[in-house]
């Protein structure tokens, strides 16, 4: 199994934590990235495998796949092993929502921080303004969440794609100057469990260490 991964990739890390918590071997081959050309030139097997041109690309066997959705819900079915997505189809379609959600509703308005806060400003001098939104926008986001957890240690009945997929959400807004509101603590409990679990907790560091050396250039 090959893993075509970015190294600050949302979508890709939500794949890396979900084999690592599968316990699947894999050879990961990072593409090629940096803080001004971003993915360009793109990685040619990439572009190859996904008329996208994005990662995560996971290649099993003769079978190559996009999208980390696609890819979550092809580890689980292929490899039931250590479940990531409860059985019942109530509670199963629950949690392939809310990981849904997290790439549909929450990513956009981190991406608008990203562009705001973390790329340098384009030569046009565009307007960034709608950083505040965004924020305001994850607020809410992140109030809905509280109510979803109240009396849950997990999103489902277990832990899962749908703890994966917005803890990555999350923990990126909250880099970015967004983190969930001190009054909602069924949120930050959640997040601290979360990251407690190894392979959570090794992506965060890893993560952190190349934001660090990627300010520091």
């Amino acid at each position: 199994m090959k893993l075509y991964s970015g190294p600050l990739s949302l979508f890709t890390q939500k794949v890396r934590i979900a084999l690592a918590e599968k316990q699947l071997a894999y050879e990961r081959i990072e593409v090629g990235w940096s803080r001004t050309d971003r993915y360009l030139p793109h990685h040619p097997d990439v572009v190859a495998l996904n008329p996208k041109c994005q990662v995560p690309v996971l290649v099993d066997g003769e079978l190559s796949l996009y999208d980390s959705t696609l890819i979550l819900e092809y580890l689980e079915d292929r490899y039931p092993e250590r479940p990531l997505l409860p059985k019942d189809p109530v509670a199963r379609a629950r949690c392939r929502q809310q990981e849904a959600a997290a790439d549909e509703i929450w990513f956009p308005n981190i991406w608008t921080l990203i562009e705001a806060r973390f790329y340098p400003p384009p030569p046009d001098g565009a307007d960034a303004s709608g950083a505040a939104q965004a924020v305001s926008e994850l607020g809410a986001l992140y109030a809905q969440l509280d109510g979803a957890l109240e009396g849950r240690d997990w999103y489902g009945e277990a832990y899962g794609v749908a703890d994966i997929g917005t803890f990555v959400m999350a923990q990126a807004a909250t880099v970015l100057g967004a983190p969930p509101p001190a009054e909602l603590p069924n949120v930050s409990a959640w997040m601290e469990r979360v990251q407690a679990r190894p392979p959570v907790a090794a992506e965060v560091q890893a993560t952190t260490a190349f934001l660090a050396r990627t300010l520091a250039a």
